[in-house]
């Protein structure tokens, strides 16, 4: 049988890289679209040899966009993460550095009229069931890939794209803290279950046994992750996230005070992989934690270093800074909106081939 071509856009959205779909370009039954994708990124293989994923977490996703049915929406888009060495695709989270892509994804396949100067696209995630502004450039009616704007993780410059988020709070467990409190205990450790953006389960680096500044070293340790994966699953059921052994959600961040100027410093776990630079929407559940009392990040941050809303977030690869609204008193906090600067680069356009047998 005949291998059947399914056309992407290749491109690198922010700190992440992978192949953007029109959704009419891909089954529409879920486990038949699951099985597509995995053969696309070459799946389940730690090297993914026999396809275009690049064998490590940030190089293993997918971004399927769509028009939006939403009326308040331009776009929706769906944010997949394909597991390198299983046959499993995550939908359960989103990723703010792919979402970079779709606005300008969007405007290349028709999606989206571009407008002079600049296009504001407003994207729905499906994910989260959140809202998203994305402003494009787009100078004589196209998409500009090339500017002065430098993203850390990321060589060069590039073009920004300024993404302002909103109803963010709950993502997925529709609370600001689902388990009712800012700071628990768990297999003997305090910790932080927040859910802005991203549900997270939040480790002061020091309970851990760790400065908070380690990278490689954290990987090696077999027992560190075990203990901290035991953790993130007890985190996970207590969130109302059910059985997440399986799943990438919550995600993970060990945190140490800033020494680079920022307000924080985190190590962001996807959840048992060290991300190279710092996750969007963690950055801005890590932000969030760091400018509310009562939380295990709290005493850590220097808000001090906060100018106009602005947090810096220390990353092993620079800093991610995330600008946040945050109303309310501090016993109720409301986090009304936030912002980042990615950039995104097209890369590749064409077809990615599967075996027809997948999906005739």
């Amino acid at each position: 049988m005949t291998q059947r071509a399914i056309p992407c856009l290749y491109m690198r959205g922010g700190t992440s890289r992978g192949p953007y779909f029109l959704s009419d370009d891909l089954p529409g039954d879920v486990a038949t679209r699951d099985r597509v994708l995995l053969a696309a990124m070459g799946s389940p293989d730690a090297r993914q040899i026999d396809g275009i994923g690049g064998a490590a977490t940030l190089t293993s996703k997918v971004a399927i966009v769509s028009k939006s049915s939403q009326a308040d929406a331009d776009v929706d888009y769906l944010f997949a993460q394909v597991s390198i060495d299983k046959a499993f695709v995550d939908t359960a989270p989103s990723c703010g550095n792919m979402l970079s892509g779709v606005g300008p994804f969007a405007i290349e396949r028709g999606l989206v009229e571009p407008s002079p100067g600049e296009t504001r696209i407003r994207i729905y995630n499906v994910n989260t069931q959140s809202r998203i502004e994305a402003i494009v450039q787009t100078p004589d009616g196209r998409v500009e890939y090339e500017g002065a704007q430098t993203i850390d993780g990321v060589p060069g410059s590039a073009a920004p794209i300024l993404l302002n988020f909103s109803s963010i709070v709950g993502s997925k467990t529709g609370a600001l803290f689902p388990t009712g409190a800012s700071r628990e205990d768990i297999d003997g450790l305090s910790v932080t279950c927040i859910d802005v953006a991203m549900p997270m389960i939040l480790f002061s680096a020091t309970e851990l046994g760790l400065t908070g500044y380690e990278t490689n070293e954290i990987m090696s340790d077999e027992a560190l992750l075990a203990r901290i994966e035991s953790a993130r699953r007890e985190a996970g059921r207590r969130m109302g996230l059910g059985d997440v052994d399986e799943l990438v959600v919550p995600k993970v961040a060990l945190l140490a005070r800033p020494r680079s100027g920022g307000v924080i410093s985190s190590r962001y776990l996807t959840p048992l992989r060290l991300h190279a630079a710092h996750a969007v929407t963690g950055g801005i559940c890590v932000g969030t934690s760091a400018m509310l009392d009562g939380t295990i990040a709290a005493p850590l941050a220097d808000r001090d270093a906060a100018r106009d809303g602005v947090v810096g977030i220390e990353h092993p690869s620079g800093s991610l800074d995330v600008t946040l609204a945050i109303a309310g008193s501090p016993g109720q906090p409301t986090v009304e909106s936030a912002g980042i600067v990615r950039t995104a680069r097209k890369i590749l356009d064409g077809s990615v081939f599967v075996p027809g047998c997948i999906w005739p």
